[in-house]
């Protein structure tokens, strides 16, 4: 059965097992699709909805969620553009299956988590709190925004050849200067996802602060 793209992105919804749960927006890496990160879902929230939709961006056949000139040269204009698109999915997403920004958690993982931070810097009151994997700074913002409602976390690599550590601390301390909570875990790994990212994200899920913005 083909997903449904009727709302801009193929997609898939997994409706929670108690409306009170959470819903987390899954956001898969270059070559992903919108059902890679469903199992990283239910484990990091099990019977929480989940809501993994497909880059309409290609690159050598692979889906991604925005162009880019080379290895961490992002097209920022089309970057903005994408994530506008990806505001107006999640405004249509929330009507047709009901869940409130105020409990959604972003979930994105490399292309994913970029543009997933691209989304906090630009529509910063799109969801309560994220968890992105292998983030870059997505471009240097015009203004900070008020991020003081988010808790972010941020899985980094201390192998990752790709992501330099210092974006990783800059990304943080831009987030930081807008009132968010920011928690940056390192793994021992490299780009690729480990074991210990998900023990950390599963312990940062389940502080009372992270529950509490997700529950206001």
């Amino acid at each position: 059965m083909k997903p449904p793209d009727d709302l801009g992105f193929v997609h898939i919804f997994v409706p929670a097992e108690k409306p009170s749960l959470p819903t987390l927006l899954l956001l898969h890496g270059t070559g992903g699709n919108e059902r890679d990160l469903l199992p990283l879902g239910r484990e990091l929230w099990p019977g929480a909805a989940l809501l993994g939709i497909r880059g309409k961006v290609l690159e050598n056949a692979m889906p991604r969620f925005f162009r880019r000139f080379a290895e961490g040269v992002f097209d920022v204009e089309d970057l903005k553009f994408r994530t506008q698109e990806l505001a107006q999915f999640i405004d249509a997403a929330r009507e047709r299956y009901g869940f409130s920004r105020e409990k959604l958690i972003v979930f994105g993982y490399s292309n994913g988590a970029n543009i997933g931070a691209s989304l906090i810097l630009l529509h910063p009151h799109y969801m309560a709190a994220a968890l992105l994997f292998r983030a870059m700074m997505p471009f240097t913002p015009e203004l900070i925004r008020n991020f003081s409602h988010l808790s972010v976390f941020i899985g980094a690599g201390r192998l990752d050849p790709i992501v330099p550590s210092g974006q990783v601390e800059e990304l943080a301390a831009i987030f930081e200067s807008g009132g968010a909570d920011v928690t940056i875990s390192w793994g021992q790994g490299g780009h690729e996802l480990g074991e210990d990212d998900l023990r950390a994200a599963k312990t940062w899920l389940s502080k009372d602060k992270v529950r509490k913005r997700v529950a206001a």
